[in-house]
């Protein structure tokens, strides 16, 4: 394996988490999210030599999985029925209020429209600025900032008691 390889695969175990966190707030869903960082990861390694000698690896990786799921977005939609709810995994501690309040978020973001969803994801989960995250949607600052208005509006409206958790501390 030589250096450029072996940096890829560094750069590859380190950061796969993180990207992984990312595309499961902008998909909802597990498979959508490890599909969305394989490509991301995917058109990375193929730009490797130029980002490794001067670029921004991670930085490259996410605004291509921004860029591939809005694309994703405007593509024509097939309805999809899910099953049903999985368990969250169990480690022997009780963590119910936590694991409500992570399920009733969950399902308030997924309700969202999509745009106000990714809007969301990249201002508070990711810290994106304004114009960050205004440019990797491909909007004005203006219709970020009204997407985000709406879907925080929306999600104070659907979760008023961790809303009013979050505000008193």
């Amino acid at each position: 394996m030589n250096d450029e390889e072996h940096d890829f695969e560094v750069f590859y175990r380190a950061r796969t988490p993180a990207l992984l966190r990312t595309a499961y707030l902008l998909t909802g869903d597990r498979h959508l999210a490890e599909d969305l960082v394989q490509d991301a990861l995917a058109r990375t390694h193929r730009s490797w030599r130029k980002l490794r000698d001067g670029g921004n690896p991670e930085a490259y990786a996410r605004q291509v999985m921004y860029h591939l799921q809005v694309s994703r977005w405007r593509r024509k939609r097939v309805a999809e029925s899910l099953p049903g709810e999985l368990p969250e995994p169990h480690d022997g501690r009780d963590h119910a209020g936590a694991a409500a309040d992570r399920l009733a978020l969950r399902k308030a973001l997924l309700a969202l429209p999509t745009r106000q969803r990714a809007a969301l994801v990249l201002r508070y989960f990711e810290d994106c600025t304004e114009a960050e995250a205004a440019e990797l949607l491909g909007c004005r600052i203006g219709t970020l900032k009204s997407h985000t208005a709406r879907g925080l509006a929306a999600l104070r409206k659907a979760l008023p008691d961790i809303a009013l958790e979050g505000a008193n501390q």
